[in-house]
């Protein structure tokens, strides 16, 4: 790709007038730019409909240049990166998986150098052009190896952050560190002899006593949930930082976040009950975290089942999650869910024999509706059904 044939004038306006049309159709199209390929311009219309609602800032900003709509797909989002931004300080960070650079333009504006390292030249020369363009002056773009570019420059750093990618030799394993570019538990004490502090992101796939095991001195984990969508896990490693860490689960939404903090090390048992009045059902970043005794005790609610992460209690709380009223408890039985079939509602299971689409055939009941029944087990190890509508 030569970005400034990319950059000229009329390919930039077709780009922009034909973002959100069928790829498909335009690439039957004749190219109206002979000398420019028009697979290049198909893959820039692509990708900038990708960002629309993901990256608001380069979507909105002229003269962006894009690369393949997966690495836009893979990028992270402004949302996440805002959050990741506000975890770091100081006079400066170096990202040795600079990439699309999302991170780094957020990283920028909380700390005074930035130095961007990306292996794919190419890459690294897109985001050198997209940092200019978006006015961001303080980051560097180091095209190469970064762990060749950490032993050049030779400085001690305020933050490195790392964004492992998977490698192609690993597909069908369990996702570990070590079968990640790079390998961050292997050069984990390289790492720490040029900064005090290390911000790793990793996919949600990841189990985090699986991450706890390949590293150490990991002082917070934040699980990042978008739209209570898990998009990311985040790792605060600090130089010499042995105490049990602090997990954080936060829910990114339009008016702000949800965040629920807890220790890593396990909570007491959590107390278990019937049902109660209200129910409440956790969020994505908590059912990540795993820490469902823990919440409990600090929501000073009741647990349905050992196994069931639901909650319950009498009077409405506020809480990281959806809440809502039981209207109805019907015991699973041939008797009871006869007043249920053909109705219309939607269906949630939690600690239960059948699926979603196992219930919906069997009691022929359709999806919709502002009525939620959560299919589950109680206290008493019995099957039952919660009828129940938003608080």
């Amino acid at each position: 790709m030569l970005l400034h044939k990319l950059l000229q004038q009329d390919i930039q306006q077709f780009i922009k007038d034909n973002t959100g049309k069928p790829v498909t159709a335009l690439a039957l199209q004749k190219n109206p730019f002979p000398d420019t390929d028009w697979t290049e311009i198909i893959g820039q219309v692509a990708a900038r409909e990708k960002a629309k609602d993901k990256l608001p800032t380069w979507f909105e900003a002229g003269n962006i240049i894009y690369p393949s709509k997966i690495s836009v797909e893979q990028t992270s989002s402004e949302a996440t990166a805002r959050y990741k931004s506000g975890l770091v300080s100081g006079e400066s960070l170096i990202d040795l998986t600079g990439g699309f650079g999302v991170d780094d333009y957020y990283f920028s504006k909380r700390v005074k150098q930035v130095m961007h390292c990306e292996q794919d030249i190419h890459l690294s020369s897109i985001a050198k052009h997209n940092f200019e363009i978006l006015k961001a002056d303080n980051i560097e773009c180091m095209p190469g190896d970064s762990t060749q570019t950490l032993d050049i420059e030779h400085k001690h750093w305020d933050w490195i952050y790392i964004d492992p990618s998977r490698r192609n030799d690993a597909k069908g394993k369990v996702f570990m560190l070590k079968d990640c570019l790079p390998n961050v538990p292997d050069l984990l004490e390289k790492y720490l002899k040029r900064t005090h502090n290390i911000l790793i992101k990793t996919a949600p796939i990841l189990d985090i006593s699986a991450g706890l095991s390949e590293l150490h001195s990991v002082k917070e984990i934040h699980i990042v949930a978008l739209n209570n969508e898990v998009k990311e896990l985040l790792w605060v490693l600090e130089k010499g930082f042995r105490s049990t860490p602090t997990l954080i689960a936060v829910n990114l939404v339009k008016d702000g976040e949800d965040i629920f903090r807890t220790s890593y090390e396990p909570a007491d048992e959590a107390p278990y009950s019937s049902p109660k009045k209200y129910l409440y059902e956790p969020n994505a970043a908590i059912m990540k975290s795993g820490a469902f005794d823990a919440v409990a005790h600090h929501y000073n609610i009741t647990k349905l089942h050992r196994h069931t992460q639901l909650y319950t209690s009498d009077q409405l709380i506020s809480f990281e999650g959806r809440r809502f009223v039981i209207d109805e408890i019907i015991a699973y039985q041939k008797a009871e869910m006869k007043p249920l079939e053909g109705k219309k509602m939607n269906i949630t299971t939690r600690n239960f024999p059948l699926s979603v689409e196992d219930i919906r055939k069997k009691w022929k009941i359709k999806d919709g509706g502002d009525t939620y029944a959560f299919f589950t087990t109680n206290n008493q190890n019995e099957k039952v059904v919660l009828v129940c509508s938003k608080a």
